[in-house]
């Protein structure tokens, strides 16, 4: 692994499985999707079989306070050494991974694996790193995901990072280079469930294609007088759980082991937010065990000084809408909302009222979920023109505000790296 502080990045040592493994089975969706919905990940599961599969290396988070959480936390401290030392993940050496990812939706996103150094992020609200966080933090969320670190040999990313590059002189200018060079893809498979397809093309560092990606990503730090560079896209609570892992174990280290202990620097995929393949979706509410009336009723006494209106005239306001069985949608818009986004808004409702709430992707698992007795929040997306700017200027964005895509576009876990000596 080469160390790019000044980047606040690095070029890391990349697992993937060994020739011949069924990737199609072997890559699983993000522990983050279908919360809700355990048939899909039943689905999985089945899909999986007893082939080596991430999905035995990961735990989902529909199983988070269930009967199921210890036995898979369990698992996964016995499997993950298994793959590592049985071969089933080799290593490339050190270098990235180019990645193109098609969907149903678009044909094409890129990407581009690296690693994160964790000395430079940080997910406190108003910080100046180089790496930051988008949104709020959810910190209950991050015990779980520790305890997989500190019982496995291995992490398993489903990171998105994004960078600000409208130009494409680092992750395009990439596959470009790639392109004119035939270099073939080091995989190429369908992803389980229609998620799409996905190819992979190893770029080993000292090559030249090495050094434009590090050049690239260089020159938009330069330009950037924040010392801004990476914004965390998805995975916010595995990028925070990798720190807080990183500062449980960084007291025992010397210094000489701080500088390049794996566990520093976290495998992600690196996006351009400018890229054609990726749409910023809302992220969705659910809230359980009340009616549509009732939470309108709700809505009616806690907004009473933000001008709220129900399907009236929605020019210059703030807007979301209400979904329940059996009835039409209602549009609600605010006049002087509370938040500057409507998120931010619906979200402090929910937290001052106590509303039990799940966080869903997607407008048709909203739909499957809003049935008699709970009630569904159809939030409006935000710009990604302006999403660098804004986190400069007002700092995370309310938690859960934006998901990348749509739930079957998120990113499979593939690759791993190690992150013990």
């Amino acid at each position: 692994m080469r160390t790019i502080s000044e980047l606040g990045f690095a070029v890391p040592d990349i697992l993937i499985p060994q020739k011949g493994t069924d990737l199609e089975k072997w890559a699983v969706i993000a522990c983050d999707q279908y919360t809700s919905e355990p048939e899909y990940w039943k689905k999985a599961e089945e899909k999986a079989g007893d082939a080596p599969s991430a999905l035995n290396l990961v735990l989902p988070e529909v199983y988070l306070g269930k009967e199921e959480e210890a036995k898979k936390l369990e698992s996964i401290a016995k499997t993950a050494p298994e793959y590592l030392n049985s071969g089933i993940l080799q290593s490339l050496g050190t270098g990235f991974i180019l990645t193109d990812r098609a969907t149903s939706l678009h044909p094409s996103r890129k990407g581009l694996m690296a690693a994160i150094d964790l000395e430079g992020y940080s997910f406190e609200p108003g910080n100046k790193n180089i790496c930051r966080a988008t949104e709020g933090t959810v910190l209950s969320r991050i015990p779980p995901r520790i305890r997989i670190r500190a019982n496995s040999p291995l992490e398993l990313p489903h990171i998105m990072i994004l960078i600000d590059d409208p130009n494409g002189i680092t992750i395009e200018k990439a596959f470009e280079m790639a392109k004119a060079e035939g270099i073939e893809p080091l995989y190429d498979t369908d992803l389980m469930l229609g998620s799409g397809h996905i190819t992979g093309t190893f770029i080993p560092d000292g090559s030249a294609i090495a050094e434009s990606i590090v050049d690239g990503l260089a020159a938009l730090k330069a330009a950037n007088s924040d010392g801004l560079l990476f914004l965390v896209g998805d995975g916010n609570h595995s990028l925070a759980s990798a720190k807080a892992h990183w500062e449980n174990i960084r007291e025992g280290l010397s210094e000489d082991e701080k500088k390049d202990h794996p566990a520093r620097f976290a495998l992600a995929e690196i996006v351009n937010i400018h890229d054609k393949g990726l749409d910023f979706e809302p992220i969705h509410r659910v809230i359980f065990n009340i009616s549509g009336d009732e939470f309108i009723a709700k809505a009616k006494e806690y907004f009473k000084d933000s001008g709220l209106e129900l399907n009236g005239d929605t020019n210059g306001k703030q807007c979301f809408t209400v979904v329940c069985e059996g009835n039409a949608d209602v549009t609600v818009s605010l006049a002087n909302p509370p938040h500057t986004l409507a998120v931010g808004s619906v979200q402090v409702m929910i937290d001052a009222l106590g509303l039990e709430c799940d966080y869903i992707h997607g407008e048709d698992s909203v739909r499957n979920l809003a049935t008699a007795g709970n009630t569904g929040i159809l939030l409006p997306a935000i710009s990604k023109d302006t999403f660098f700017g804004t986190v400069e200027k007002e700092g995370v964005f309310p938690r859960k505000t934006f998901s990348m895509g749509e739930a079957f576009e998120k990113r499979f876990y593939l690759e791993a790296k190690k992150i013990v000596k």
